[in-house]
């Protein structure tokens, strides 16, 4: 049997699903007072800095963006060969801050335990938020996102993909079904 690619959103539902984001985070955080923005590498930081910009554009003002690496703080990091190690850059203390942490697609919740675990590491933040844009079930954790592009409910055997351009723009999520 041939796989097959089913579009869920294309370019303009990733933006209208964005855009939604950005006003739903501004609405629960008043503004963009102590309010950090952390992308977790690679798509998540793809998609945090899109928010980032519009945020800045409805707010006028500008939002701070940092991306974080959870490679080291994985639960399978010893089962997974040669995983590369990215760089996180967040240039500013996270303490007492509202920090929104952005990803593409939440499956097991594993990637946010590692992630709020790295930006714990780093200091005391005063909340710690949750922005998906694909949510697609099968969770191991108790992890809810506070903001979600689409619910995609999925097989275990189906994979979501956040295709990005080349410059990591986000152009469409997909359904694959092997």
């Amino acid at each position: 049997m041939a796989a097959e690619t089913i579009e869920i959103l294309d370019l303009d539902g990733v933006n209208r699903a964005l855009t939604r984001i950005a006003h739903e985070i501004l609405e629960k955080n008043a503004g963009v007072d102590d309010l950090l923005l952390i992308g977790i590498r690679t798509g998540g930081a793809y998609l945090a800095t899109q928010l980032q910009q519009k945020i800045n554009g409805i707010e006028g003002k500008d939002v701070s963006l940092g991306i974080i690496d959870v490679t080291m703080y994985r639960d399978d990091l010893a089962s997974r060969n040669n995983l590369e190690v990215g760089q996180s850059c967040i240039r500013e203390p996270i303490t007492g801050k509202n920090i929104v942490l952005v990803d593409d697609v939440l499956y097991t919740g594993r990637t946010i335990r590692a992630a709020l675990e790295a930006v714990i590491a780093l200091g005391r933040p005063n909340n710690i938020q949750l922005a998906i844009l694909v949510d697609r079930g099968h969770r191991e954790l108790p992890i809810r996102p506070d903001y979600i592009g689409r619910n995609i409910p999925t097989a275990q055997n189906e994979q979501i993909t956040v295709d990005f351009d080349d410059k990591n723009v986000p152009q469409g999520v997909h359904l694959l079904r092997s």
